[in-house]
């Protein structure tokens, strides 16, 4: 009954006139190489980025002796703060530390020669552009290996290659906010171009000896021009010129067919993970063009999904937010999906990196805090590093804490136990030995608090958005870390550490709420007015604290928190916004609400090429943001809000089709994770399940909540054992 299908043309990108913008291209990519396609030939244009190249001159400031958790206070407590603006915040204004781009293919054809039409095909990654003299032109990354392939039939192009524009003018003072200023601020020698009959190439300088390089070749073979690019960095070697240039002829000899083959088998492994089918054809398409983003922006072996991902900004300017990693929300979002979604490889990506990473955050949480345990600075470079930007989010003590959950979904999902003893329980251990000492001060009622308290991004960055009181925000991730820190020792086997992370969280308040029960900012403060950022409700989604099954009083919270979100409107939404309400109302079981919030995000906050874009291009009204930067959160926590509407599987029990609306009638998915490490297929036939399978990869008691609206099932399964139910047995 397994209905894996792959993903079909309804589903691809078609465009019958030309992308005219680069965020418009179609994007390929496969987590260390991307390119975006776009262009009518005159020239068709491949934009071209790798993600470990970044400019990472580091921050003067950051290793003052001032720099320091108590200084922060005391300014704030002394009303200075133009000297916290100075010393956190205005840093971030600089151009560098930033992502950089890796420069531009131009294909330009004879005159007459014009384009048709283009479809970015999903099922293999490919992107094909037909010119009316019924020439195409064929360009793909290639799935496992960092080079790109193109060929050209019916006609010859002219091919360029062009350097991103670092040793132009510089048109603008200086950098900040979401426009960076122009790539010229950072001051990099202009490239030192190299070519021959049948190539071209460019290496380029960077900052702190870092430099890349470009090389693209191209044959005649079969009768079609064939090319291929690469792009080398120094991270790789002391000679990128030679790398581009190896790996390039390589491929040219391998040729395109025997290239394409091996990239399309990737492909077709990775759609075979999961699958969904949707009576909304809207919700379903975008769900597909998202999982497609995922894979082409994540893989193991690459840096994890910055802002923009393998698609840095393609228009003569630094990325926007530099491109770099927020860990106040844009990184968490953008693995949701992995876990249900059946994609773990990918989502170690992240994982590998927080790991490997850990060193330079322990040497922060030691100079900043001057506490024991770790923590993660909000925004951060290619190292992890804190590059700064609005001071009471950028150095806020729990971001670790969220960080840290996706260790623990890991381990969830996966069942790995080596996961668990070597990487999840370490650094949920070592982040709520963090909290621990930064907690220690006590509030009135006696209760752990801390000197300062947020809320993503409660009154920006005014003085007003520190709190005395503590946040829900920060309460939730310091409950959540405390209990799940204690669950794990239990895992390992380490009782008396559990015992103790289990006192510490005794030490903690309940939530701030109304007297509806909804949850506050913090205590004695409501949502004041319409809010991008959710950050007062982590208690419900993602972190699962409050509980629809706990109960009506949980019930009485969550409803009246979605509620106030209703009441107080959309008009300072994201994109993002959107897509994250829909795990919000799924965790309500409010299926109605969860579709009309990913539909508003299809429609309005989207892309011609489907990107994630922060503000509303559809002239509704949505939102009063109308701006058009792109970020990757908004696209994958659409897709992960699709599967929390089909399958949820927290606190143990697997619950089918939770969040679906009763105009869902038909509706089925294939193999979505559930944890526990359970592969869960099931359809939907005229409102009620029809059947369901599970696979246990790891084997263990599997519970299903009245899937056929009757008994709770349970079942106990081997490792790789199948379980088929229907209906009518």
């Amino acid at each position: 009954m397994n209905m894996i299908d792959l993903p079909n043309a309804q589903h691809d990108l078609h465009y019958t006139r030309p992308a005219t913008k680069w965020n418009e291209a179609f994007p390929l990519g496969n987590g260390m190489l991307g390119a975006l396609v776009w262009g009518d030939g005159h020239p068709l244009t491949l934009s071209l980025d790798r993600t470990d190249l970044w400019d990472l001159r580091p921050v003067p400031e950051f290793h003052l002796p001032e720099y320091t958790y108590a200084q922060m206070i005391a300014w704030h407590r002394a009303g200075r703060h133009d000297d916290l603006v100075r010393l956190y915040e205005a840093p971030y204004n600089r151009p560098a530390p930033t992502k950089i781009p890796a420069g531009r293919i131009h294909l330009s054809f004879p005159a007459g020669v014009e384009f048709a039409a283009a479809t970015l095909s999903l099922r293999d990654a490919l992107a094909s552009v037909q010119l009316n003299n019924r020439a195409t032109v064929r360009v793909f990354v290639h799935a496992t290996e960092p080079v790109g392939l193109i060929r050209v039939q019916g006609v010859v192009p002219e091919a360029a290659l062009v350097a991103p524009a670092f040793g132009g003018a510089v048109s603008e003072a200086a950098a900040g906010g979401i426009r960076a200023g122009d790539l010229a601020q950072l001051g990099y020698p202009p490239p030192e171009h190299t070519a021959g009959p049948s190539w071209r190439a460019f290496a380029q300088q960077g900052a702190a000896g870092f430099w890349f390089a470009a090389h693209l070749a191209w044959r005649e073979a079969g009768g079609a021009w064939e090319a291929a690019w690469s792009i080398a960095s120094s991270f790789e070697g002391d000679d990128p010129p030679a790398i581009a240039r190896a790996r390039v002829e390589a491929a040219l000899e391998a040729g395109f067919d025997e290239k394409c083959a091996s990239h399309a088998a990737w492909w077709r492994a990775f759609w075979a993970q999961s699958a969904v089918r949707l009576p909304n054809p809207v919700i379903e398409r975008q769900w597909y063009l998202d999982t497609y983003k995922f894979g082409a922006a994540s893989r193991r072996g690459a840096p994890p999904i910055t802002l923009q991902g393998p698609w840095t900004a393609d228009d003569g300017g630094l990325p926007p937010w530099k491109g770099d990693y927020h860990h106040d929300l844009n990184t968490q979002l953008s693995y949701w999906p992995c876990y249900s979604g059946n994609h773990l490889e990918e989502g170690l990506s992240y994982l590998d990196w927080l790991w490997e990473t850990r060193p330079a955050c322990f040497d922060w949480t030691r100079r900043f805090f001057g506490l024991p345990g770790l923590n993660v600075p909000m925004t951060a470079d290619l190292n992890n590093n804190q590059i700064g930007g609005w001071r009471q989010y950028t150095h806020s003590p729990t971001t670790a804490a969220w960080l840290a959950q996706h260790f623990y979904l890991h381990w969830k999902y996966s069942a790995d136990r080596d996961f668990l003893r070597q990487r999840a329980y370490p650094y949920l251990r070592d982040a709520s030995v963090f909290i621990e000492a930064v907690s220690a001060q006590r509030d009135a009622q006696g209760y752990r608090t801390l000197p300062l308290s947020a809320s993503p991004e409660i009154n920006d960055n005014l003085p007003s958005a520190w709190f005395d009181t503590l946040t829900n925000y920060d309460l939730a991730l310091m409950r959540w870390l405390l209990g799940a820190t204690a669950e794990l020792a239990d895992e390992v086997g380490l009782a008396g550490e559990a015992a103790h992370w289990r006192g510490v969280l005794a030490e903690c308040a309940d939530f701030a709420r109304g007297a509806d029960g909804r949850l506050l900012i913090t205590r004695d403060y409501p949502l004041p007015e319409s809010h991008r950022h959710f950050s007062h409700l982590m208690a419900i989604h993602p972190l699962g604290l409050i509980d629809w099954e706990d109960g009506p009083d949980a019930q009485q919270t969550i409803r009246a928190s979605l509620n106030e979100l209703e009441r107080v409107g959309t008009s300072f939404w994201c994109g993002y916004s959107f897509a994250w309400l829909a795990s919000q109302a799924a965790r309500a079981r409010d299926g109605a609400r969860a579709e009309q919030a990913l539909e508003i995000f299809a429609s309005a906050f989207t892309l011609r090429n489907s990107f994630h874009c922060n503000g509303d291009q559809s002239g509704k009204g949505y939102s009063q943001f109308t701006y058009d930067p792109f970020t990757l959160e908004g696209n994958f926590a659409a897709a992960a809000g699709v599967q929390e509407m089909l399958l949820q599987s927290q606190r143990g029990v697997i619950r089918l089709f939770p969040a679906v609306p009763d105009a869902w009638r038909d509706v089925s998915f294939t193999t979505l994770r559930a944890e526990g490490a359970f592969l869960v297929s099931a359809q939907r036939v005229g409102g009620r399940v029809a059947w369901l399978e599970v696979v246990a990869e790891q084997g263990g008691v599997c519970r299903l909540a009245a899937p056929f609206g009757g008994e709770d099932v349970t079942l106990q399964l081997q490792p790789g054992e199948r379980r088929v139910l229907c209906a009518d047995r």
